[in-house]
């Protein structure tokens, strides 16, 4: 794959006539050549707006190929900061006003919130008009003035800023380079195999990292290219897979049980459309639903360990080689060590948090010295993931050191937990998390969504449960839930999940 340090060289990868973005619902493909006339015309437009190199653009648009060319054309020159279309006015306020945002980009012709708060907050609104091929568009409105730093972005130039998902905290803003997702998306290709002959039907939200960089940057990246999606949608998925016969497609484990749930009544869809590989990612995927999965497509299943800080990927399952359920797989990207709390780098076998350095890792959190004096010890970035290696060099992840259960001292890993419960034929979706006790501090608590058409008691599982786990990993508490509550990005909810049922011991 050809070296490239920025998002603008990255766009040089693909064929000329050959389609980069595509969309469903028949819309006509955008070329490489295409893409790559809009990036240079979306910089000159912003450039005569006022902004350049540097300038924090928000973006809320529709997930969709305009809200990716966006992204791709508009960090050609500034820096991009895609934010969550569901948000509320407060939120839009809190966002733009913490990056410093010096223009809003929504669709002409869309309400949302954001235009409020940008109006509050005395930020211009750039209007986005879409054109007929899929991800076209021109920009309208605006300020009017020089840049400071006009012309194409440099591999040391903040492309992105996201922020961190705040659980427990104000959120912290994530820069990352050029330098940061273009090296990513070189490693998600590598470790894909891509070609300009794939195509990735992208599901994943375009606010998110995994969907960015591992969909699309990745993709083009490679020369090929990304159809864009409303959004994931389980109940259109197989007609987009049949009309539109992506190679792969890339999810979170959320995802994948709900296209798995409908999979059997199109078997046919599966047979006339095969995929070469699936991939998942930003949370751990159960062994039996990484086995089922691949059965039912007749491909292999890549299970990848990612994080915003590293934009992205950083441990891979190998394409060709062995992939271990319930293991997040080999270095992919950066270097991986495991480390203990006095910063000693254990060797293979240790348990200890994961850490991580290379050229795709932020060079640290904005604006937070504190956050940064506790994510980096000696040039390595702490992900706050507990982990090891096994005799092979693949890395198993224990559990978030946050979400971690001490029950009476006794350290619980919900990972565990979650695996053994997801053996239950009758089990599709199970997730443990503490819940406060009076004497023992926290218990351990289980929400479980069971597959159509099953029975299982609280009792029946816990017993299961209880021949393959010590008596204080088993779940003392059992809820049975018809959906288990999402963020925004499909991640199942583990911490204060008892706080949001009303759970206590």
């Amino acid at each position: 794959m050809t070296a490239f340090a920025t998002i603008r060289q990255l766009l040089e990868q693909g064929p000329e006539g050959a389609a980069a973005i595509r969309a469903p619902e028949g819309r006509m493909p955008l070329s490489h050549a295409g893409l790559r006339a809009l990036a240079d015309a979306t910089v000159t437009a912003l450039n005569a707006c006022g902004i350049g190199r540097g300038d924090r653009v928000a973006i809320v648009l529709p997930n969709g190929p305009e809200m990716a060319t966006c992204f791709l054309a508009v960090a050609c020159g500034a820096t991009t900061a895609p934010l969550n279309p569901a948000y509320r006015e407060d939120e839009f306020a809190f966002y733009m006003e913490d990056v410093r945002c010096r223009a809003l980009i929504a669709q002409s012709g869309v309400a949302t919130p954001a235009r409020a708060a940008a109006a509050r907050l005395g930020i211009p609104v750039i209007e986005l008009v879409p054109g007929t091929a899929a991800g076209a568009f021109t920009l309208e409105g605006g300020a009017s003035g020089p840049a400071a730093r006009p012309g194409p972005a440099a591999a040391e130039d903040i492309a992105l800023v996201l922020h961190t998902s705040g659980t427990t905290a104000r959120p912290k803003i994530v820069p990352l380079t050029h330098g940061n997702v273009t090296a990513s998306a070189r490693h998600i290709g590598a470790t894909l195999a891509l070609t300009p002959e794939d195509c990735c039907l992208n599901i994943m939200p375009l606010f998110h990292i995994h969907g960015l960089i591992a969909a699309v940057l990745a993709s083009l990246g490679a020369g090929g290219a990304v159809c864009c999606t409303p959004g994931f949608d389980a109940l259109r998925f197989f007609r987009w897979l049949d009309e539109e016969r992506p190679s792969w497609y890339t999810a979170v484990p959320t995802m994948h049980q709900a296209i798995l749930a409908r999979a059997e009544r199109n078997a046919e869809v599966i047979a006339r459309a095969p995929l070469r590989l699936l991939r998942s990612s930003s949370a751990s995927l159960p062994g039996p639903v990484m086995r089922r999965l691949e059965e039912t497509f007749g491909a292999p299943l890549v299970e990848s360990y990612g994080m915003t800080e590293a934009s992205h990927q950083m441990a891979s399952n190998p394409l060709a080689g062995p992939r271990k359920p319930g293991l997040v797989g080999l270095p992919a990207g950066p270097e991986i060590a495991i480390m203990d709390d006095d910063g000693t780098i254990l060797p293979q076998g240790g348990i200890g948090e994961v850490v991580i350095r290379g050229p795709n890792v932020t060079q640290g959190y904005e604006a937070n010295p504190e956050a940064n004096a506790k994510a980096f010890t000696r040039g390595w970035f702490r992900t706050g993931d507990q982990g090891m290696f096994d005799e092979d060099g693949y890395l198993l992840l224990t559990g978030r050191l946050k979400e971690l259960i001490n029950r009476g001292g006794e350290k619980v890993s919900p990972l565990e937990v979650d695996g053994v419960l997801s053996d239950h034929p009758a089990v599709a979706q199970a997730l443990t998390f503490a819940i406060p006790h009076a004497k023992l501090g926290e218990e351990v608590g289980a929400a479980v969504v069971l597959r159509e058409g099953m029975t299982l008691s609280e009792r029946e599982l816990r017993d299961f449960a209880a021949k393959h786990l010590a008596d204080f990993k088993v779940p003392r508490k059992v809820v049975f839930l018809p959906e288990i509550p999402k963020g925004a990005t499909g991640k199942l909810m583990r911490i204060g999940l008892a706080e949001k049922l009303g759970l206590s011991l």
